[in-house]
């Protein structure tokens, strides 16, 4: 198989096997946008045994993207590329704080009252498993959680 290097963008490597399609969907890419796009999907990974890789070309991710992707693949590496070359590579990691990202899942959280213009907020409570705690009323989120608000569907 051979996917050529990309002059400039973004490649999101170590990539959890079969959730490079919800990156995709986090970053809002369905392929009409003109981006220039290659998905490799299960494949060999010395660190993870199979992992997925999406490159994308002339796109950069910063902030709330990166942390939206922290949330769906955790083990992922972001590499900027410039004139061939990665120019900055950095490991997401789940952020500690999540502010407007999620909503709180708790159907009587002040957070879901529309007379009450409060933005949800979360603490990662743990990362291995994704579970974050709202910090108005202590609901815990779970993974599958997140990742159906996140993508709108279970994995």
């Amino acid at each position: 198989m051979l996917v050529r290097k990309i002059k400039s963008g973004t490649v999101i490597d170590h990539i959890p096997a079969g959730r490079a399609l919800m990156v995709l969907r986090i970053l809002e890419i369905t392929g009409r946008e003109g981006y220039r796009l290659a998905v490799v999907m299960n494949v060999e990974s010395k660190k993870l045994g199979r992992k997925d890789i999406v490159k994308i070309e002339d796109r950069f991710m910063e902030g709330e993207e990166v942390d939206k992707i922290a949330l769906v693949a955790p083990t992922a590496t972001i590499n900027i590329i410039r004139d061939y070359k990665i120019v900055e590579k950095r490991k997401v990691s789940a952020p500690r704080l999540l502010e407007g990202i999620l909503r709180c899942t708790n159907p009587t959280c002040i957070t879901r009252k529309e007379r009450e213009p409060v933005t949800p907020r979360f603490r990662l409570v743990e990362g291995k498993k994704l579970r974050y705690q709202c910090l108005y009323c202590g609901t815990i989120i779970e993974e599958d959680e997140i990742l159906e608000q996140l993508i709108g569907r279970n994995p």
